[in-house]
């Protein structure tokens, strides 16, 4: 099922006027609005809507992801490597957000009442926009492997896996964590909606990085829900042996997809020429804790 399409003629004025838009004027970060603590938890209602109008999409994206983290970490395992198995389960934090680039695309179909192809949502994900989701990419790459070289560093000073102790263990943990939340800072503020304005809009990396760092800070209160909403559910995912990530990966997706939507003004930067997004949205009534504000599309 998809949702009804709203009114056709809807921005049909608006992308003519941003057709003529002058890059030069744009600014060069979009503004956001004032969220309140617990609007996460609405995103993730949308996102779970999102899953239950493209379970089978939205199940087999989860699937792979959850494949691919299972036999990285499988390999470490059976390799004697636990405590860098661990440590890349931590690191996945960073490249998390590439990996939903895919469910973006998928809720913004819905969004426009067409349905959930997963050729488009691929081809729209990496082929529209790849020049500036190779280049926040290879950031996060670096990121990731400083964090993997960090962590190799952190268990060196640590027993072997045969001799390792109970203690040793919460020591670890807890001093890799610590490493790790530096990483993780910096990568979530950069990443929190810098994908999502990428797929949405026609911005640079910079404009999209900086957007979402401003957004993040503004935001404090919110994003730590919504962090915590993240770490949580990635948790739960890998308790029960990666299986749950085949649900929570995509909610988590679309989830984000719904958060930029709400958070992010970036109704002055023009839409993509061709793909999903050069189409705006049907009018859907979306919540916004700043009185005045709405969310474009």
């Amino acid at each position: 099922m998809v949702r009804p399409v709203g009114n056709a003629h809807r921005g049909e004025f608006a992308m003519a006027k941003e057709s003529e838009l002058n890059h030069e004027e744009l600014p060069f970060v979009a503004p956001c609005r004032k969220l309140s603590p617990w609007a996460p938890l609405r995103w993730v209602k949308h996102g779970i809507a999102d899953l239950m109008e493209a379970p089978q999409q939205s199940m087999a994206y989860g699937l792979a992801v959850a494949l691919m983290i299972g036999i990285v970490c499988l390999l470490a395992w059976f390799r004697g490597s636990q405590w860098f198995m661990f440590s890349m389960l931590g690191g996945f934090v960073f490249l998390a957000p590439l990996t939903c680039i895919g469910l973006y695309a998928i809720s913004a179909q819905l969004e426009r009442g067409q349905a959930p192809l997963m050729a488009r949502s691929m081809r729209a994900a990496f082929k529209r926009h790849f020049g500036n989701e190779m280049i926040f990419a290879l950031a996060l790459l670096v990121i990731f492997l400083v964090w993997a070289r960090a962590a190799v560093m952190v268990s060196v000073f640590f027993p072997t896996e045969g001799s390792a102790t109970v203690g040793d263990w919460i020591a670890y943990l807890g001093f890799g964590s610590a490493i790790g939340a530096v990483f993780a800072a910096v990568t979530f503020s950069a990443s929190a909606f810098s994908l999502p304005m990428i797929m949405h809009r026609d911005v640079d990396s910079i404009t999209a990085i900086v957007t979402s760092v401003n957004a993040v800070l503004r935001n404090k209160g919110a994003m730590i829900v919504w962090l915590i909403t993240v770490v949580v559910s990635l948790l739960i995912g890998v308790v029960t042996a990666f299986v749950g990530l085949i649900v929570i990966v995509p909610v988590i997706g679309y989830a984000a997809w719904h958060g930029y939507l709400e958070t992010i003004d970036a109704e002055a930067f023009p839409r993509h020429e061709v793909g999903i997004t050069s189409v705006p949205r049907n009018e859907m009534p979306l919540h916004t804790d700043e009185p005045g504000k709405d969310n474009g599309g």
